[in-house]
């Protein structure tokens, strides 16, 4: 970070900038440990401040103008300006056009100084109010000023992605329908919704997960070469593959190629509606309408209160059409499966065929993995990467105006048929292999 910065905490919470730093430094700092000297813990405090105040309320974005100008009158330099819009997405509209009257979205100068605006997930609740967010954000802020945070996006192993397709000859040339037999997208948590129940309950599992971090991975996994590494060219390949997804929007397909379930117990939550049908677990089949991809299934899996809590990409390819193994084993499945994993491990796994130890021809399998925690470097936190690319304006990370739009066009169709397919109610803790399969 530069000498010169200072970061504005917002919330209708009554703290002074004492309590606000000590709150930091309980929550975050206190967890560095020794790696930092205490000195530039002090002085990193000293930069936070804290203004109460209430998102609908003029008078808020006048005592944060009021701040800000405090703080850069004298200096000979023009202020960059970032907004990390972390509320509720209810709160965007009024957030927006509130900055945008108040005049904290202008620079101090036509050639220096940007602003830029940082929103979270979910954007929008269907095709219908995320076309309004972008029709809005669109009259406030150019498309290079607007970062919207998909922090799946950031981590290490999914980063990865394309710098392990495109920069290794061995895998590049099989990545197609005529090698790869389907690929399992999984997003797998063991907790429920807590006390997330006023929210979750409004949101469901597909429009939390499914609408952004799964259809982020598979468009990463499914994309042609971007040819050079640019936010522009990687953002277009993206783009190319949300555009190719074949619609599920006619209640016997989505009856067809969708599971969806809710966990035992979801409606004893106290903010959770006593008839309520959403949905905590789904499994979509999703085919991509091109020539690499024709016909190979992407199950886009995600679910509360499952056994385990599991983040990872499988890639089955196919099974050896002439098998050199002992005849007794030819019927026998010798497929070979790489696996993305994202959590708890990060890392790569590859699952080969090799002949058994020994005086027979019997094979088995054999596994190569790589992770993260054993490399010097440790990974980075997510969070971390998304800030400082925005404030160095890198927007690789980030989901564009045209993914949004083109995510919930896929997705919008589903949730207005939801009713078109069973709600399956699954106990605590069940294995996702218990449900319904519809990887036939």
């Amino acid at each position: 970070m530069p000498e010169d910065f200072q970061v504005l905490g917002i919330s209708r919470r009554n703290y002074t900038d004492t309590q606000f730093r000590d709150f930091i430094f309980e929550k975050s700092l206190k967890k560095l440990g020794n790696k930092f000297d205490k000195n530039i813990i002090s002085n990193f405090l000293k930069k936070l401040i804290y203004i109460k105040g209430y998102f609908n309320e003029d008078s808020t974005y006048n005592r944060i103008n009021e701040c800000l100008l405090s703080k850069t009158s004298g200096l000979n330099f023009c202020d960059n300006k970032l907004y990390y819009l972390a509320v509720p997405p209810k709160f965007y509209m009024d957030i927006f056009k509130n900055l945008a009257k108040s005049g904290l979205t202008l620079s101090c100068s036509p050639e220096s100084g940007w602003t830029r605006i940082l929103v979270e997930k979910p954007f929008g609740r269907d095709i219908s109010t995320a076309a309004k967010l972008d029709q809005m954000l669109g009259k406030l802020f150019m498309e290079k000023q607007i970062f919207r945070i998909d922090h799946y996006l950031a981590k290490d192993t999914i980063r990865n992605i394309l710098f392990f397709r495109f920069s290794n000859i061995i895998f590049e040339p099989i990545w197609n329908n005529n090698y790869i037999e389907k690929i399992e997208i999984k997003l797998l948590e063991d907790l429920d919704i807590g006390t997330r129940g006023s929210f979750y309950d409004n949101i469901g599992a597909l429009r939390d997960v499914g609408q952004n971090h799964i259809l982020q991975m598979l468009a990463l996994i499914a994309m042609e070469n971007p040819k050079e590494h640019s936010a522009e060219k990687i953002r277009e390949g993206r783009v190319k593959v949300l555009k190719s997804l074949m619609p599920i929007n006619k209640p016997e397909d989505i009856e067809k190629n969708i599971i969806r379930g809710q966990y035992d117990g979801y409606k004893d939550n106290k903010d959770v509606e006593s008839t309520s049908k959403t949905e905590t677990y789904f499994n979509v089949k999703a085919y991509i309408a091109n020539k690499r991809w024709k016909d190979v299934p992407f199950y886009l899996e995600s679910g509360k209160a499952l056994d385990s809590k599991k983040t990872e990409i499988v890639i089955y390819f196919r099974n050896t059409i002439n098998c050199l193994c002992h005849q007794d084993h030819k019927d026998s499945v010798h497929q070979n499966i790489l696996s993305i994993k994202i959590f708890p491990k990060e890392g790569i796994f590859i699952r080969f065929w090799a002949k058994k130890p020994g005086l027979y021809s019997d094979l088995e399998p054999r596994d190569l993995e790589f992770e993260y925690k054993t490399i010097e470097n440790k990974s980075t936190d997510a969070y971390e990467k998304v800030l400082l690319d925005c404030m160095r304006g890198d927007q690789t990370l980030f989901t564009s105006t045209e993914e949004v739009k083109l995510a919930w066009k896929y997705i919008t169709p589903i949730l207005k048929n939801w009713s078109s397919t069973k709600l399956h109610i699954y106990e605590k803790n069940s294995s996702p292999g218990a449900f319904p399969s519809n990887n036939q």
